[in-house]
């Protein structure tokens, strides 16, 4: 695996510098959602065709969302259009 230049260990610096990673009690944490994100993803699980699958990752990357999240947007619009 190579070796990072200086200009990427600059950038990686930068981003975690600024964008640290917050903990918190009682599963609050980067970590604990992420540890319960998972485990909800687990719960349920449902079969795409490979055109969907790369249009939630897609959405999901654009927006800072998981394609979960994305997934229950587009199901909660559709119920309030219904409503």
């Amino acid at each position: 695996m190579p070796d990072l230049t200086e200009e990427e260990y600059d950038r990686l610096d930068e981003k975690w510098t600024k964008n640290l990673p917050k903990p918190g009690p009682n599963g609050t944490g980067f970590f604990a959602q992420r540890k319960a994100a998972l485990a909800a993803q687990s719960a349920r699980s449902i079969t795409v065709d490979s055109f969907t699958a790369d249009y939630l990752l897609t959405m999901a990357i654009a927006a800072h969302k998981t394609p979960a999240e994305i997934i229950g947007e587009m199901v909660q619009e559709r119920i309030a259009a219904s409503s």
